[in-house]
């Protein structure tokens, strides 16, 4: 069943395994021929508890496997693990006498056929749970030649799963940045150095179906605003020189076609920055885009709290960011310009802004960035 001749196809099998891990299944059956043994697994086993899970295997009747994690597992020989990367037989590790007398051996190696089996400390990255592989001799002692070919196999093994670790690691941290980006209320577009979009979390393609504030245009973002996408473009298309790590700090104004109000800020990605690296689908910066809305009567209190604003005057100031200017302002309220004027100003005073334009761009840093 073993041969050298099979070794580099082996390989390259771990190799494969270790990119796509549902692989794995076929690779300890090559190992399991290629060592000479009677069935292969990969398991993890806590250095505390004794417990083991097993991952992959082949060769082993399921009721078995199901036995091992339930109840064997803290019976057999491993009671301390080997050192990373050696292989040792149950002799290595036990007198074997009392071995063929233990639970291990009678309940669970003999009624398969086995008697022997060589094991090896593949992963270490959780220390108090490596991840192991063993390979189940059959009716034979595990010999020199058997470890002497698992010996080939195990560097490979080990690279492998640290590529599956990393890869997972990768991910998962991929998945729970993408939860937190469809969760917040703010569009966020990544671009190209040309405005084309890269990605968009889930408010952001809600904003691009609506079609209105910014849209995809030939796969490229495209504001409500010819100032914006000037400003953009520029921006963008300037990283290198620090165009758009200067352009950070700025708020862009954006006003739909129904006049509801957005404001943008530009954010560069710093690593593509720093090390020049840039293939067409790397992002540049993003975008990030959210509406001007302030969420209730608590947003309010907040604001009017921060500024020591009155009533009248936070009345006003939520008139001039949700209604618009002053003529809008006094008649969705009822009052006169000049009493509109008069609170604006001293809006104006408290809040340090002097533009109707900054309350927007500030009311829109009270506004809560979750989804709700």
């Amino acid at each position: 069943m073993h041969g050298s001749q099979k070794l580099p196809a082996l390989v390259e099998s771990i190799y494969d395994a270790g990119l796509d891990p549902s692989l794995w299944n076929d690779v300890v059956a090559g190992i399991r021929d290629f060592v000479g043994g009677q069935a292969c697994g990969l398991f993890s086993k806590d250095a505390i508890s004794k417990s083991g899970v097993t991952h992959y295997y082949c060769g082993a009747d399921p009721h078995y496997i199901q036995l091992y994690s339930e109840t064997h597992a803290k019976f057999d020989p491993l009671t301390i693990l080997p050192p990373h990367g050696r292989i040792v037989s149950i002799p290595d590790l036990v007198n074997f006498d009392e071995y063929r007398r233990g639970r291990f051996y009678q309940e669970w190696m003999q009624p398969q056929g086995c008697r022997d089996a060589a094991n090896v400390v593949l992963e270490m990255s959780n220390a108090s749970c490596p991840v192991m592989m063993t390979v189940l001799s059959g009716r034979r002692m595990v010999d020199r030649g058997m470890k002497q070919r698992l010996s080939l196999l195990v560097p490979h093994a080990s690279r492998a799963l640290l590529i599956n670790r990393a890869m997972t690691a990768q991910l998962t941290l991929a998945t729970a940045l993408a939860d937190v980006l469809d969760n917040l209320a703010v569009g966020i577009f990544l671009l190209d150095g040309f405005c084309r979009l890269v990605h968009a979390n889930s408010a952001g393609q809600i904003l691009l179906a609506a079609d209105d504030v910014v849209r995809s245009v030939a796969g490229q973002l495209v504001t409500s605003c010819t100032e914006a996408n000037q400003t953009l473009r520029k921006a963008f298309a300037g990283r290198r020189d620090g165009a758009l790590l200067a352009a950070g700090g700025q708020a862009i104004p954006l006003l739909s076609a129904t006049g509801e109000r957005y404001v943008a800020h530009m954010l560069p990605l710093s690593s593509l920055l720093r090390d020049g690296s840039e293939r067409v689908v790397d992002a540049a910066g993003a975008l990030l885009v959210r509406k001007v809305s302030l969420g209730g009567q608590s947003c309010g209190e907040l604001i009017a709290r921060t500024f020591e604003l009155t009533p009248a005057e936070l009345r006003v100031f939520l008139s001039i960011v949700e209604v618009g200017g002053v003529p809008e302002t006094a008649a969705a309220l009822g009052i006169a310009e000049t009493t509109v004027k008069t609170h604006l100003h001293r809006v104006f005073a408290k809040t340090g802004v002097s533009r109707q334009a900054d309350l927007v761009k500030l009311a829109a840093g009270f506004a809560n960035p979750l989804v709700h």
